[in-house]
């Protein structure tokens, strides 16, 4: 077997061979880049594979910039198929433990989609601002640039059971968008609907991560701790340094021990409402990256994929849409992006959201103006083609999206907020945007992951153990229009906010019927078939999602009673009634039926009329 130009038999044929660590990596490297490669992970299709360069001697600190003056990309090649990956500058290649800011290793994460052997090349650059030039503009890095190896993936040794609201089995593959209102699992190619937390927005405010933004200055009260959820850590279960990172590790346990799959968080908030999350080694920079801060933000994404919870980035607020660039998608905004999708972007569910509120007019306040038309366009257009992966691009109003539609811009989904204290416009608007993105020639995944209004949203179980008006308008309200599903705001006027919160059992109550609603899709109904039909049922009484003449979900408001138009439909029709805030179907002796043509009584529910019901119809015959 012959050795591969600029690289060795071991280099390449590392999947065969026991010396995944080069000799020269494995002596501890010197100052000058030494050729060598570090295969790492398990080389499995749909887990992370890492490659571990030895480079340049760098810091944090050094001239010249390891971040904006090297550039490292590497393509992974099978089968006339390519992924291009950009790599990152990682100090030691420990720094989430050791807290490094200097060293030579350099880094790239690939999540292979098949099996079988898989190839790659590196180009590795040098020169002035060469991370955010053209590819091809620098000079080569040698021996690194031009090496090429190779690795034997084998299929995944995981096999789902059944997707529903847990994904941590990778079998289920990677989560993508497939020109329809949903996504889909590329292995199972089941569709994935969300329910999450939306709140807090300031996640990654937690002290257990290095960096001074703690005692800054900047708004150092909202820093947390997540002390509440220390106890939901678990023994295995990953920390960081010297046994940091048990408080947010275990909050997330918790939220996926309720049932929830999704979880949102804020990646850059400098002049934002809190102003501790940020990628950067202080404040005030632009320019270089706090490594072993962001090495701590992959412990945690890490964990949060074996814990079936999909990662929705927020890459910044309309309070510093303009912070970067003036708002373009010039070289800070490019270095910035391009650093998330090198360390994060292989991870299986996640979107890339351009701006939460995103032209609001919050930088009005302060003396800016929003970002235009075209520098929405441009952010969207960098991740479409610079993201290997094809994942979910969204945007979140703010201005409403008019002007992103169709093929204006490469979004692909839309991230609603709405503005009513009991979620009353949720399904009009969910519905409303699913129709005008089908319209414009591209179906947008439409979410909604801000429902309510800023002051009130979902308040805790302890004023509101019912929480009537989320469960009717804002969750049943926005599935059975077609959403995508959603994720949850809590009020800055009540305890536990969207800056306070570190307690998710504040909403013990709610997460419960977030999982009931989610296994109720699941288990009943063909989803993806169905589409919002509140027309074939009385107006004001409720919501209709339906496949017409095959089946029918109808939730029925408190007190109303309604007749579904069966059309010109001949046949029977099982009429089941589902229990919302228990999910239960009560048992009755037999389940009542309705034939067509024509509208058809739907009759009383089974238990109180006073509360909300879900009618499953069902053809029998």
């Amino acid at each position: 077997m012959a050795e591969t130009e600029g690289g060795s038999r071991c280099q390449r044929w590392s999947w065969l061979l026991p010396c995944l660590v080069l000799p020269a990596l494995a002596a501890g490297g010197s100052q000058e880049p030494s050729g060598a490669i570090e295969v790492s992970g398990e080389l499995r299709q749909w887990h992370k594979i890492t490659l571990t360069l030895e480079g340049p001697a760098s810091s944090e600190s050094a001239t010249p910039n390891p971040f904006t003056d090297h550039r490292l990309d590497v393509t992974f090649s099978k089968g006339g198929r390519e992924f291009v990956v950009p790599g990152y500058y990682a100090a030691d290649g420990d720094a989430a433990n050791s807290g490094a800011d200097s060293g030579n290793k350099w880094r790239v994460h690939f999540a292979p989609d098949e099996g079988g052997p898989w190839t790659y090349a590196v180009s590795f650059l040098a020169g002035e601002d060469v991370a955010t030039a053209e590819l091809g503009v620098g000079t080569a890095v040698a021996p690194l640039h031009g090496l090429t190896g190779g690795f034997e993936v084998e299929p995944t040794d995981e096999y789902a059971q059944g997707v529903g609201p847990d994904f941590g089995n990778r079998s289920s593959g990677r989560l993508q968008y497939v020109g329809e209102r949903y996504l889909r699992w590329a292995g199972t190619q089941e569709y994935f609907l969300k329910q999450g937390a939306d709140s807090p927005e300031n996640l990654l405010a937690y002290a257990d991560f290095d960096g001074d933004f703690a005692s800054d200055g900047h708004k150092d009260q909202f820093v947390k701790t997540w002390a509440p959820h220390l106890r939901d850590w678990n023994p295995g279960d990953p920390t960081w340094g010297d046994g940091r990172g048990k408080g947010l590790i275990g909050a997330l346990n918790y939220l996926a021990s309720k049932g929830m799959n999704s979880v949102s968080f804020l990646t850059l908030n400098i002049g934002g409402d809190d102003r501790n999350v940020f990628p950067y080694t202080s404040y005030d920079e632009r320019e270089r990256f706090d490594v072993s801060r962001l090495d701590q933000w992959e412990i945690v994404f890490e964990h949060v994929d074996t814990l079936g919870l999909y990662l929705h980035f927020k890459t910044q607020e309309t309070e510093n849409e303009t912070l970067l660039d003036g708002g373009d998608t010039g070289p800070q905004r490019r270095l910035y992006y391009r650093e998330l999708i090198g360390r994060f972007g292989h991870h299986r569910a996640l979107n890339w959201n351009l701006g939460e509120e995103d032209g609001w007019g919050g930088n009005q306040q302060n003396g800016q103006t929003d970002q235009t038309t075209a520098q929405r366009i441009a952010m969207a257009k960098y991740f479409h083609d610079h993201d290997p992966y094809g994942h979910l691009i969204v945007i979140h109003n703010g201005r409403m999206p008019d002007d992103l539609l169709g093929e204006a811009s490469e979004l692909t989904g839309f991230s609603l907020q709405t503005n009513r204290t009991d979620f009353g416009n949720v399904h009009g608007q969910v519905v409303a945007w699913i129709r005008r993105s089908a319209n414009a020639g591209k179906p947008w995944v439409v979410a909604c992951d801000e429902p309510g209004d800023a002051q009130h949203s979902l308040i805790p179980d302890e004023e509101d153990p019912a929480h009537d008006d989320a469960r009717i308008n804002g969750l049943w309200g926005c599935l059975l229009g077609g959403g995508a599903g959603n994720e949850w705001y809590f009020g800055y006027a009540h305890p536990h906010s969207d800056l306070t919160c570190q307690d998710w059992r504040s909403r013990a109550k709610w997460w419960d019927q977030c999982r009931i609603a989610l296994d109720f899709f699941h288990d009943h109904l063909p989803f993806v078939r169905m589409a919002a039909h509140d027309e074939l049922i009385e107006k004001g009484t409720g919501f209709c999602f339906a496949a017409p003449g095959e089946i029918y979900a109808v939730l029925v408001r408190p007190g109303k009673s309604t007749t579904l138009d069966l059309g010109e439909v001949e046949g029977r029709f099982r009429v089941r009634w589902f229990d919302p805030r228990r999910g239960v179907f009560p048992e009755l002796e037999s389940s009542p039926e309705i034939r067509g043509p024509g509208p058809r009584p739907l009759g009383p529910p089974p238990g109180d009329p006073a509360e909300d019901w879900v009618a499953l119809v069902e053809r029998s015959d």
